[in-house]
């Protein structure tokens, strides 16, 4: 096969990403879908003491493809498909393995990027200097220092990788950085990102004046800002399931996940959708038939009531060290959300000393505990401080 023929791979490569985004923004343009979500996550295990447990960070990143309002516009792609194979891992196997870091550093960053970027440029009738900001991924610092001169990237246009902040988050790494520049962009900036993975994709944007509603709202950095340090290595070998923990008898009771009660109450597991009577206005979760309100006490006259968007403040709260948890003490309470609803959550991102009554806290979606025993992971919705 041919290097320039683009491959369809969305899951087995750390171009994943940016193919599938490649496939939605050609979508949306032909007409097939009006928009389209791509989301990239990545979650690698390493080997405890290697250079990969200091190098790769957990991360995600979603990107809502559309014609409307669009904070940047899609002007044109490239890519480049080599099968180069120099981090692999084998179904049955948790942790993945490498070649030697000087041959994937020389015969594959410093080789495939630049090809992929030339022949961009000369598909385009582009210069490098057309560009305000130039993104690409490689966790080496050395080798990112070499390919910027190799490149002849200019200061300002070189984008930070957030290693020191997020790691190597893999897959979801370029659509992440896409998201750091975005947020300190302006209108008619062109962005070129350059994603490696068994070959490397190149994407063209142009920055629109919409832009301010990102720059506003800046997810990226507030979800950064909002990081809690870990403060146990042990308890990250825990999280991962690397070595085993005591987690008391309550553990040993493990029914399953019902599932098809999960389908019935699917907006308000996942969509943290409840109820608002429409007589008196009483917001209520889990959704109702019959209003809470001992004053109303209507019955089927409710509307849907999204809480996912509301914040709200800490009514009271308890650390359960009873409880069967990787993180004990198990902490929640009730919440008091703006708007009216008193609802009990479990508590995410603090600790018993930080909390207090009146704090004001704001709805996540997290991972809510993992089925060891089925291998299935529950997610549901928690509060954290804001």
């Amino acid at each position: 096969m041919r290097e320039d023929v683009r491959t369809a791979d969305f899951t087995g490569s750390l171009k994943a990403a940016t193919t599938a985004l490649i496939s939605a923004l050609e979508t949306v343009v032909a007409g097939g879908c009006s928009s389209i979500v791509v989301c990239a996550s990545d979650c690698r295990l390493a080997k405890m003491g290697g250079q990969e447990e200091m190098f790769f960070g957990d991360g995600s990143a979603t990107a809502i493809v559309g014609k409307d309002d669009v904070i940047a516009e899609y002007k044109g792609s490239f890519s480049l498909s080599v099968d180069f194979v120099d981090r692999f891992r084998s179904p049955s196997s948790p942790f993945g393995r490498a070649w030697e870091d000087r041959w994937i550093r020389d015969a594959g960053y410093d080789k495939i990027i630049p090809r992929a970027l030339n022949s961009f440029l000369k598909k385009y009738d582009l210069k490098l200097e057309d560009f305000s900001k130039v993104l690409y991924c490689c966790p080496y610092p050395s080798e990112r220092r070499k390919l910027n001169k190799k490149l002849g990237l200019k200061e300002d246009q070189i984008q930070n990788f957030l290693m020191e902040r997020v790691g190597d988050t893999g897959v979801a790494q370029p659509l992440v950085m896409l998201a750091s520049v975005l947020e300190n962009a302006r209108a008619g900036d062109n962005i070129l990102l350059l994603s490696y993975g068994n070959g490397c994709d190149a994407i063209w944007f142009e920055v629109t004046d919409s832009i301010g509603r990102l720059k506003e709202s800046r997810p990226l950095e507030k979800s950064l800002d909002a990081g809690v340090e870990l403060d146990a290595y042990e308890k990250y070998l825990v999280w991962r399931d690397v070595v085993p923990f005591e987690a008391g008898l309550r553990a040993e009771h493990n029914p399953p996940v019902r599932w098809s009660l999960v389908w019935r109450l699917r907006r308000a597991i996942l969509g943290f959708c409840g109820s608002r009577c429409t007589r008196c206005g009483t917001p209520q979760f889990p959704p109702q038939r019959v209003c809470v309100n001992p004053a109303c006490g209507a019955i089927d006259e409710m509307e849907d009531y999204y809480f996912s968007d509301k914040e709200g403040k800490v009514a009271s709260f308890t650390g359960d060290n009873l409880a069967a948890t990787v993180n004990p003490p198990q902490i929640y309470g009730h919440v008091l959300f703006e708007g009216g609803g008193k609802v009990l959550m479990d508590f995410t991102d603090c600790n018993l000393d930080t909390l207090h009554v009146g704090m004001p806290v704001t709805p996540v979606f997290r991972v809510k505990d993992y089925d060891r025993v089925r291998g299935t992971t529950r997610y549901g919705w928690k509060v954290k401080p804001v």
